[in-house]
């Protein structure tokens, strides 16, 4: 850490790539600590809570829209020993700047109802393997659980969302009609007999169907990831496209790596992905990298 008091006279980008950001006061930084999934012990929120109540000259801590605890207002010559003491509890600082950021997750299936994937295991399995790994831009990853994409997938450099293909067998099925009622998407539409009418093209893999059904005529065939690539928001947002659906969990890992790698061959100092897509297009991506996952 720097031994000047004074923040005028350090490198403050090289601050921010550590996780200390410069704040209006003088000598005042915010310090963003690493939560992955947002996801936090509770014996750990205490303790971080007790860190922050001591080095904050503020007062208070914010929690970023991707999930990091913020200690708002630590002086710069508290540094050191802020990171000692998050350290006893094994509690790391982030970062900023062209890098892979911490992922972002919501509770995915563990206990939420809706979810289909296990969003927390791999957000952590994600943030340990590639967090820190230098990249043209900052190259942000979430993991939404199901369809609802609490995680806006679709703002993500690359953004995975769970999703279930449903499939139906007629003699189980007593045309209750449960599951046109649970479709909100107008997929599923009951004959005169009760039996169901599928629309796969109206599908969006949410699973609801297959939670209605009280005698498991709806079941999964498989299930997965559907994958995003080149999303952002901010001053000039871009909706991420499509790329893939039903990627399995276990090739998740080689997915972001023939991805990075990707971006680190096509891409340029200072650009986000998803320009580097717009620049030579979204058919290039595919074919290199999306494509080979299709059809293994």
């Amino acid at each position: 850490m720097p031994e000047s008091t004074d923040a005028e006279k350090v490198d403050i980008n090289e601050l921010k790539s550590g996780g200390f950001i410069k704040q209006n006061q003088k000598d005042l930084f915010t310090v963003r600590l690493r939560v992955p999934g947002g996801r936090l012990d509770i014996d750990k929120m205490i303790k971080i809570a007790a860190v922050a109540k001591k080095y904050s000259r503020m007062g208070y801590c914010h929690l970023s829209l991707r999930q990091a605890v913020e200690i708002i207002g630590v002086h710069i010559d508290d540094f050191d020993a802020l990171v000692k003491e998050l350290a006893e509890f094994g509690q790391p600082v982030a970062s900023c700047g062209p890098r892979v950021r911490v992922p972002t997750a919501c509770g995915g299936c563990e206990y939420n109802p809706h979810g289909i994937m296990d969003t927390q295991k791999k957000a952590l399995e994600v943030d340990e393997k590639y967090f820190g790994i230098n990249c043209h831009h900052k190259f942000k990853m979430a993991f939404s659980g199901c369809p609802i994409d609490c995680n806006r997938t679709t703002e993500m450099d690359l953004g995975f969302q769970g999703v279930v293909e449903p499939v139906w067998e007629e003699d189980p099925c007593t045309g209750c009609t449960l599951c046109e009622k649970a479709c909100l998407e107008g997929a599923i539409v009951a004959a005169e007999d009760g039996k169901p009418i599928f629309y796969r093209e109206k599908c969006v893999y949410c699973g609801d169907c297959i939670k209605a059904c009280p005698t498991d005529a709806w079941t999964a065939k498989r299930k997965g990831w559907a994958v995003r690539i080149g999303g952002k928001h901010g001053r000039h947002p871009r909706e991420a496209n499509d790329v893939m659906l039903f990627l399995p969990d276990e090739k998740v890992f080689d997915f972001i790596e023939q991805t990075l790698d990707w971006y680190k061959r096509n891409g340029k100092r200072g650009e986000r992905i998803g320009t580097t897509i717009d620049r030579i297009g979204i058919e290039k991506y595919r074919k290199e990298v999306a494509r080979p996952f299709i059809t293994a």
